[in-house]
């Protein structure tokens, strides 16, 4: 079965592996040796599937200050056409839509239509709601994706920190999914408690609405510096002052936040009324770092016995 159907297909739990493209203008040998070590570290893991980020300057959702600076990277569709040809597997593309009108937009889905790896995409909304005058709204990118004659599985970003807003993140859900999105993925996932409630009102309103859920797929990160800390939070990842002292002050950072993740997503699992909803487990490092990267490892494997233990996994 293909990605595309094990996303829509209720049954079942995926994994996935998320990274991101090596910087724009980066040597082909440089681009290809990237991937070749990223193979090297996940090839042989049970994955159904890799995501394939798309990353935009967020400096206008914060008034701080990036603790890292910001470096435009490789088009996110090149990168998934390597990946997906050097690890056999499929992958799902992100696209942020920036500042593009709806000519850019069709005329970007006309040309990703001719590239037949990139079936699959991830549509990413603008970094801030404070501007409004963009050329085009995240839900309308999101109808002419899905009308488009390629015929693209679509899924959409779901931010629990930011559920409970003037307008919830379950209703953004129910909105893009109006105008076709099929899945959803958080992003990391330090607070299990904001997913509990994300889901429970997300399962209620698809319920009280007559529809079937997306599949909603938990992003977890593994974490074993302060600085990478500081960044996880300038993202917008809800990590709290006792969590956070509790990784860095362990005797392996890394480790503990293997902990951290592992009870994050059985305190979701362990909920109940989420049984309609299909779900799935992406693994990420949002880190350059050799040993941050190689614990992403360690914690797919530790998640993936979760999920196994919870009868997720078959």
């Amino acid at each position: 079965m293909g990605l595309s159907k094990k996303l829509l297909d209720p049954r079942g739990t995926l994994l996935l592996y998320g990274t991101t493209p090596p910087r724009e203008g980066s040597p082909d040998e440089l681009v290809q040796s990237a991937a070749r070590k990223l193979v090297e570290r996940i090839g042989r893991l049970p994955l159904d599937g890799l995501i394939v980020y798309d990353l935009q300057d967020e400096s206008t959702r914060t008034g701080v200050a990036r603790p890292f600076p910001f470096q435009r990277t490789a088009d996110s569709r090149a990168y998934s056409r390597l990946l997906g040809a050097l690890v056999g597997k499929p992958v799902v593309t992100y696209k942020c839509i920036g500042e593009l009108d709806e000519a850019a937009w069709r005329s970007w889905l006309d040309e990703t239509a001719r590239d037949a790896a990139v079936r699959t995409l991830s549509i990413v909304g603008r970094p801030t709601s404070k501007i409004t005058a963009y050329a085009m709204s995240l839900l309308r990118a999101f109808e002419l994706a899905a009308a488009h004659a390629a015929g693209f599985t679509l899924g959409g970003v779901a931010i629990a920190e930011r559920h409970g807003s003037a307008t919830t993140e379950s209703v953004r859900m129910l909105e893009k999914a109006a105008k076709g999105c099929r899945f959803f993925v958080t992003q990391a996932v330090y607070d299990p408690q904001a997913t509990v409630l994300l889901l429970r009102d997300y399962t209620r309103e698809c319920r009280d609405r007559g529809v079937a859920p997306g599949r909603v797929i938990f992003t977890f990160t593994p974490c074993g510096r302060q600085r990478t800390m500081e960044f996880m939070k300038w993202l917008g990842i809800s990590i709290s002052e006792a969590t956070g002292r509790a990784i860095l002050a362990a005797r392996s950072p890394l480790a503990r936040s293997i902990e951290v993740c592992c009870d994050s997503l059985r305190a979701i699992l362990a909920q109940p009324g989420f049984e309609d909803v299909p779900l799935g487990v992406n693994i990420e490092s949002v880190s350059i770092n050799r040993d941050e990267i190689d614990a992403s490892v360690d914690l797919f494997h530790a998640v993936a016995d979760v999920l196994q233990a919870a009868g997720r996994r078959g």
